[in-house]
């Protein structure tokens, strides 16, 4: 990263997430869970420039201009260095670390630490702070406990503590899904620094095998309900209706539905249409 773009626009931030100063002052939990719960409604997750071939950058200049000023979303390691950023001009205490992705694998070995999360320190105690992991991410700060049941507008969730084989504490994240506890992340509390997200990134931006290479992906928070799109396939989950599920047949439906469910202004890319055609 840049270290000399190190100046946060908070006033552009409040405007793009809907967020009233007057609500709440000070770096307190109720801060926290406003803007925890306003954020990934107004700012999708997305991989288009990786499905374009264009490189991420974590620069706050640049992160800022992508999702801020251009109205764009991105994926983990915007959203949170943005999010951190923002805490921290708050006066909050906000520290990274790196989860290993577990959900949607049957692959039983280790995954790669893949993933940019962040822990805040409040009065209350740390509580885990997440607002960008895709279809599954957060709308509120979890308190950093096990075996406690949290209930957030957007489903319960519940961290374990695990065996980390150090002197690290250790969790799983679990979502409670269809009568179900199912593992969403692991992590422990080993500081990752900004060397490690530019490491990260590099990979899961460029690895022939990357998820985010050869696939589509975008999600969305509202209320009371969740959008996801891996592809074609667009994924609804609402609080009263359930789940459904409709694939997308042509570039007009998948430019329609980026634009209006999921908020993003697409990038102005020559290429962006053939990209789309080429998903499966």
């Amino acid at each position: 990263m840049n270290a000399d773009d190190t100046k946060i626009d908070l006033p552009a931030y409040y405007k793009r997430i809907g967020y009233e100063q007057t609500q709440h002052t000070g770096a307190t939990l109720e801060t926290l869970r406003a803007l925890h719960a306003l954020h990934p409604q107004a700012i999708p997750f997305e991989n288009l420039d990786v499905l374009l071939g264009r490189p991420v950058r974590l620069d706050l200049a640049s992160v800022q201009r992508k999702l801020v000023t251009n109205a764009r979303g991105g994926y983990c390691y915007e959203h949170n260095l943005l999010f951190r950023r923002v805490l921290e001009a708050l006066g909050f205490r906000a520290r990274g670390y790196a989860g290993r992705v577990l959900w949607g694998r049957d692959d039983p070995a280790m995954p790669p630490r893949a993933h940019m999360l962040l822990i805040v320190d409040l009065d209350e105690g740390p509580f885990l702070t997440d607002v960008g992991f895709g279809g599954m991410t957060l709308s509120a700060p979890l308190a950093l406990k096990s075996g406690l049941e949290q209930i957030t507008p957007h489903g319960a969730f519940r961290l374990d503590g695990i065996e980390t084989g150090t002197m690290l504490p250790g969790y799983i994240l679990n979502a409670y899904i269809d009568g179900d506890w199912k593992p969403v992340y692991r992590f422990d509390l080993d500081p990752q620094y900004d060397v490690d997200y530019e490491m990260s990134n590099h990979f899961v931006s460029t690895y022939p095998s990357s998820v985010f290479v050869n696939n589509l992906l975008a999600a969305r928070l509202a209320p009371g309900k969740r959008y996801g799109l891996f592809n074609r396939r667009l994924s609804v989950h609402d609080d009263r209706e359930g789940t459904s599920h409709r694939e997308l047949k042509t570039i007009e439906e998948l430019r329609r539905v980026l634009s209006d469910e999921f908020a993003i202004r697409l990038p102005d890319a020559a290429d962006l249409d053939g990209a789309l055609a080429r998903l499966p």
